[in-house]
């Protein structure tokens, strides 16, 4: 049984019943489209791929190939086991801790002045199992398995970015999205593993899908009617979806400008292709084109594995009093550096 922060009710999803037919820019099918015409999926009443439930993308499957599998793409199963081994034991809070404050040292700097590891293992829920296609990152084109290069102009941006971070804030726009409690730090688009809540149920009917994520618990509708995207930017983006056989293809953009995957700007331009491969898996893939911010688009993908436990309310902060003391605490900080540089 995993360890949730806040529980509280489900969810009511309200849809509206629209025509069927869209068309957009996709990359090329998959190989889990390929794995999947190997079984027959079950249909929802309009014939569609019946994809509803809750989903789990929990992993211990870095974005990034790691150095130590440079040349190795997919791990055996002994190799699998040995990495999950190491990796768990290598983030349980509970155990380091207890070694690290044995030292009287957390993070490098003295224990009593730290709350980096606030946080015992109790309130984490990462994974605990590599990926289900067994490689040795989420990102599978390049085929190295590396985020390709930041463009220079992307590099200043986050060097500006990385500069408010670290001043006193200003006001709560110093802070990213996430802190604000206005996004999950995971709930995308698009997903992808973080320390908690990584479930997204998903919700179907005639010419919509509803995906509702639990971090932040926020509910993104997607029309499959051929709508077009109009020019309002919105925090998740725009969304328009479509079916290319047993697959769904969802495509974005329209980001607000302080809505960020890893350093994208608002021309981030995503892609995301879901597909039943078994009773247990829902294959999540996403290309990420930005030539702002990357030299080139890049794709990863996510088995994600079937859940039979419920979604539960994420709350953030209640009002949100952490903002409200981080902005106390920045104002109390140029307080003290003020007096201590008076002659």
């Amino acid at each position: 049984m995993r360890q949730r922060f806040l529980a509280s009710a489900g969810i009511v999803a309200v849809l509206v019943i629209g025509a069927i037919s869209v068309s957009g820019q996709t990359p090329a099918r998959s190989s889990s489209s390929a794995a999947a015409s190997r079984w027959t999926p079950p249909r929802t009443p309009d014939g569609k791929p019946d994809m509803q439930g809750i989903w789990d993308f929990r992993t211990v499957t870095p974005m990034e190939r790691p150095a130590e599998f440079a040349n190795k793409p997919v791990l055996t199963p002994a190799e699998a086991a040995a990495y999950e081994k190491r990796i768990v034991a290598s983030r349980n809070a509970d155990t380091n801790r207890d070694k690290e404050t044995s030292r009287g040292i957390i993070n490098g700097t003295p224990a009593t002045a730290d709350v980096a590891l606030a946080y015992n293992e109790f309130w984490w829920d990462r994974g605990t199992k590599v990926a289900g296609n067994m490689r040795t990152s989420l990102v599978i084109d390049p085929p190295d398995g590396k985020i390709p290069p930041l463009t220079p102009a992307a590099e200043k941006r986050l060097e500006e970015m990385d500069k408010r971070r670290e001043r006193p804030a200003e006001g709560p726009e110093d802070r990213s999205v996430g802190e604000r409690c206005m996004m999950g730090f995971n709930a995308g688009p698009p997903w992808a593993p973080g320390g908690y809540n990584m479930n997204v149920q998903v919700v179907q009917a005639p010419g919509y899908v509803v995906l509702m994520n639990e971090m932040v618990h926020s509910a993104r509708v997607v029309p499959l009617d051929g709508r077009p995207f109009g020019n309002v930017r919105q925090w998740s983006g725009v969304s328009r979806g479509r079916w290319e056989g047993d697959t769904l293809v969802i495509e974005t953009k329209n980001f607000s400008t302080e809505t960020s995957l890893r350093g994208s700007s608002p021309n981030l331009h995503l892609i995301e292709r879901l597909t039943l491969t078994d009773p247990e898996t829902l294959v999540y893939e996403f290309t990420v084109s930005d030539p702002t911010t990357w030299t080139k688009p890049w794709t990863a993908q996510i088995p994600m594995r079937k859940s039979q436990e419920q979604i539960f309310e994420y709350a953030c902060h209640e009002g949100n009093y952490g903002m409200s003391g981080l902005l106390r605490g920045a104002r109390t900080v140029e307080k003290d550096q003020a007096t201590s540089t008076r002659p």
